[in-house]
């Protein structure tokens, strides 16, 4: 068994952006800027954007952040999204998600300009995605296949099983790896709440991706000997061997699984440090209008 060193990895494409950086701003180039919209003080999103305004300033990049009360209007909201959009100084922004309940997300994804979309949640971007266009690829999953490829692991022909359906992993990550190109190339099946008998799929996979968001949910009767095992879950669960008083848990039994794998990924230190570089990977290319040149 070999674990995906997903801190590392980040390590090492932390240096090669920020080495590209140096290069662009020695020949007169323009600093890469991302901007973040933080609404509301949710401690996960707090401390998720902390960390891409710490990794903006450590590979080089300017960054902006704008903050908003819980009870700001979906309004002006909008109307901040509209401003960046237009704002050539702003190469590439995020609105930090989850929203509150009475801002429409859909609504708020939908006017940032794809071109600008660096979490590539736009619909242009998931379409062109979705038909091996070049585009911003969301930060998961274009981590979670940077991983495979830097641990030159196999996809071709390979049987891909991802757990979860969601609009910012489980479907992306699918449709990335049956594409034809590498990692990719994979008969992909996807399974989720409904799907029945999930266990024989799982055992039928030579990778597995979990990200339902269910605490150990793939446990060591659902793997077969040799698989790679990618764990996206990262939820709170409360625990007294920590001073916090909780711990994060992956989608994976890790102690059962990780015996029968070729390669997993641990929880932390996995797939998580590999989505804020891939964000950063977006705003290099943004900042070099390296996808949507006529900007």
């Amino acid at each position: 068994m070999k674990l995906i060193d997903g801190k590392a990895v980040a390590a090492q494409i932390k240096l090669e952006i920020a080495e590209e950086v140096k290069q662009i701003l020695a020949s007169g180039g323009k600093r890469p800027h991302l901007a973040a919209i933080l609404v509301g003080h949710d401690g996960g999103s707090e401390t998720y954007v902390a960390s891409k305004v710490k990794t903006c300033e450590e590979v080089g990049f300017q960054s902006t952040l704008i903050r908003y009360e819980e009870d700001v209007t979906e309004d002006e909201l909008l109307g901040k999204v509209c401003e960046l959009n237009e704002n050539p100084g702003i190469d590439g922004f995020i609105v930090q998600l989850p929203l509150p309940k009475h801002i429409s997300e859909q609504k708020v994804i939908e006017t940032i300009d794809y071109r600008k979309d660096v979490d590539g949640f736009h619909p242009v971007n998931v379409g062109r995605m979705s038909i091996g266009l070049p585009c911003f690829v969301s930060a998961t999953p274009a981590g979670i296949l940077e991983l495979l490829k830097r641990y030159d692991i196999e996809t071709s022909g390979k049987h891909c099983v991802v757990l979860g359906r969601s609009n910012i992993v489980g479907k992306p990550v699918a449709n990335l790896l049956m594409q034809k190109a590498y990692p990719g190339d994979c008969t992909v099946t996807v399974c989720h709440s409904r799907t029945k008998d999930i266990k024989k799929y799982c055992l039928e996979a030579d990778i597995i991706i979990a990200a339902l968001g269910s605490p150990e949910f793939l446990k060591g009767d659902m793997v077969r000997e040799g698989a790679v095992v990618i764990d996206v879950g990262t939820t709170r669960v409360s625990s007294t061997e920590t001073k916090s008083g909780f711990k994060l848990k992956g989608d994976v039994k890790f102690d059962e699984v990780a015996p029968k794998c070729s390669y997993i990924t641990p929880v932390p230190g996995g797939v998580g440090p590999m989505t804020i570089i891939s964000l950063m990977r977006n705003t290099l290319l943004a900042g070099k209008k390296g996808i949507y040149g006529y900007l």
